[in-house]
């Protein structure tokens, strides 16, 4: 009962509620970094420093009116954002943050559930996200909308592809396809992937921008083109779910590569008996830490690079990644059958 039910009920809430407060403080970071970039300050007017901005950012979405456009497909309209969100959040269960840890003498591992397709899991459900965007801009009953999640479909379906390729290359080496198995590998090899695989970690970090609409790839939000993209026509909180989707898919691209490339939560240089001593750090802050480096390279980023145009998107997925990303898989697989 307890194992079965109890503990995963409890880690399911502590885990949901923690993403909601890093995407709450994500949206606070990436205002501060671009101000920063930009040499200015950032908010700075609700509590220290601004640290208080995401509770009066909440307050004020959830006190804002809901508007609902006249002639939109009101059921359709209120379930995209719901779509959207959800897929975020449930990718979670098999992102594992730590080893089994001892708590009031059981062994609790730091992960929901490991399954042995894990991978597979994370990209099927990860995929789900562009039909609430694909819904919410065709039940907007507006152009713009439309456009948008018109681009945000071609957009995903272009890059999905390297990708995956490249994720065919890191299960090549790992010999599984479970989260835990693979941060195992790692340990077990003495060496992240991000060493053996460099090629496949390029195209899942370009790939894991433009599946998140991230900048250089925002062009399903696009406001010089399209007025603010696929949410136009949204406000209050159905609008908050977008963003709170968009920020939770951030956070779940970072801790995916944070396992696949990075070690998980292996410190660095598994295999270095001299390093021996960063072992006093807990597993999941090395995992924390890591996944906040991705995430401030996402801001670093949206700060620093200007948006592609349209064509130069499709042009990078389909004739430079996708070409690459077979080609990696077709070296692995020959490096794996001589070596």
């Amino acid at each position: 009962m307890v194992d079965t039910i109890v503990i995963p009920l409890l880690k399911i809430a502590i885990l949901l509620n923690a993403v909601l407060v890093a995407v709450s403080y994500l949206v606070l970071l990436e205002r501060k970094v671009i101000a920063f970039v930009q040499s200015r300050l950032g908010p700075m007017r609700v509590g220290p420093h601004g640290v208080l901005q995401p509770i009066a950012d909440a307050v004020k979405l959830m006190t804002k009116e809901d508007i609902t456009p006249a002639r939109a497909d009101r059921w359709v309209f209120t379930a995209a954002p719901i779509m959207v969100m959800v897929p975020a959040l449930i990718v979670f269960a098999v992102i594992p943050f730590g080893p089994e840890v001892e708590l009031f003498g059981r062994s609790v591992p730091l992960y929901i559930t490991d399954i042995n397709i894990g991978l597979l899991y994370i990209v099927s459900v990860a995929s789900l996200g562009v039909y609430g965007i694909i819904l919410g801009g065709w039940a907007s009953n507006s152009k713009y909308p439309l456009l948008s999640s018109l681009r945000a479909s071609a957009q995903l379906i272009s890059y999905e592809v390297a990708v995956t390729m490249t994720l065919v290359s890191l299960v090549l080496m790992a010999g599984t396809l479970s989260m835990v198995g693979i941060v195992e590998s790692q340990r077990d090899a003495g060496l992240w992937f991000v060493f053996a695989q460099p090629v496949a970690f390029a195209i899942f970090f370009i790939g894991g921008l433009a599946e998140t609409n991230r900048a250089p790839f925002d062009m399903p939000e696009a406001e010089q083109e399209l007025t603010g993209g696929f949410h136009t026509e949204y406000s209050g909180m159905r609008f908050a779910l977008f963003f709170l989707a968009e920020y939770a898919n951030m956070i779940v691209i970072s801790s995916v590569a944070t396992t696949l490339f990075l070690g998980g939560w292996l410190r660095p240089f598994p295999g270095v008996e001299g390093l021996a001593f960063l072992d006093l750090i807990p597993a999941w802050i090395w995992f924390v830490l890591k996944t906040f480096v991705f995430l401030y390279v996402f801001l670093w980023i949206r700060a620093t690079l200007p948006r592609y145009r349209y064509d130069q998107l499709m042009r990078l997925g389909w004739k430079v990644l996708i070409p690459i990303a077979i080609g990696n898989v077709i070296v692995t697989g020959v490096a794996k059958v001589l070596l």
